[in-house]
């Protein structure tokens, strides 16, 4: 059975056996890394390239977020909620890359 601890998740090795992945590993082991480098720099989704290496994944400093209620459309959620969880804190990374953006960070 997985264990949690916060956002950690653990698993046996049985159960990580189990996992089904959408990745095919026989594919990525045979190019080359900057191969691997050029698909991941020209994948785009609905919005266009996105630079992820301005995303900070991770948690904050502690009381230094606000809960708040906010109206976002059903497609934002969908695509966040289908990686899992976390996707609250996937949201707020992008939020968070946007705002250094726009401050010249």
């Amino acid at each position: 059975m997985a264990t949690k601890s916060e956002n950690i998740v653990s698993y046996t090795a049985e159960e990580a056996a189990k996992l089904v992945g959408k990745t095919d590993w026989a594919r990525v082991a045979a190019q080359t890394p900057e191969e691997i480098e050029r698909h991941w720099r020209e994948d785009e989704d609905e919005f266009g390239p996105f630079d992820w290496t301005t995303v900070m994944a991770g948690s904050p400093p502690p009381k230094s977020k606000a809960a708040i209620h906010m109206r976002i459309d059903r497609a934002v959620l969908d695509h966040f909620r289908k990686s899992g969880r976390g996707y609250q804190t996937r949201i707020n990374a992008v939020l968070a890359a946007y705002v250094r953006h726009a401050e010249g960070r």
